[in-house]
């Protein structure tokens, strides 16, 4: 079977969603409850039936899992020169780092405290003062969240395009 990564990852939702939905029927059907004059058939359920459905679908999963990783692995994206799955790990990286940054864009380069009483009676004035470049921190927000971008472009279009074959 041929997929792409979308197109697979879209596929393990619907096993894992089919699974669920098996497992949930195993839940209802498996026992009942019969009252002291109640005659009634148990639900159907099959307990050997249940688990060949889902070690099928658990074998299909692993299958088509091992595939998406290593395509994920092996295919390189040609403008950033990674890996998707290196991709995937400096897009996270690169995340929490513009969120870092965003904190220290978001402080004044000085910015007024308040006032504290000193001896006799006057008052001072305190400030907190920014220990780097604010503007600087601004125009590395920008270039991080430009090269996220950038990135996840570059991923999407191979995640839409390119495809692995997979022997179910």
């Amino acid at each position: 079977m041929e997929f792409t990564s979308a197109s697979a990852n879209k596929y393990l939702r619907r096993l894992q969603d089919e699974k669920d939905f098996i497992l949930g029927i195993e839940a209802e059907r498996s026992t009942y409850v019969l009252g002291d004059k109640e005659v009634a058939d148990p639900p159907a359920y099959s307990y050997e039936e249940t688990r060949a459905k889902v070690a099928e679908i658990d074998r299909t999963t692993m299958v088509v899992r091992h595939a998406l990783h290593q395509f994920n692995m092996a295919t390189v994206l040609p403008q950033c020169g990674l890996t998707i799955d290196e991709a995937l790990i400096a897009l996270a990286q690169l995340s929490n780092e513009r969120d870092r940054v965003a904190e220290l864009r978001a402080q004044q380069p000085k910015m007024r405290l308040g006032e504290r009483l000193v001896g006799g009676g006057a008052t001072t004035v305190e400030y907190r003062y920014a220990n780097y470049d604010v503007r600087q921190a601004e125009r590395d927000y920008e270039a991080l969240s430009e090269k996220i971008a950038a990135i996840q472009l570059e991923l999407d279009l191979a995640n839409q395009t390119q495809t692995f074959e997979v022997e179910l």
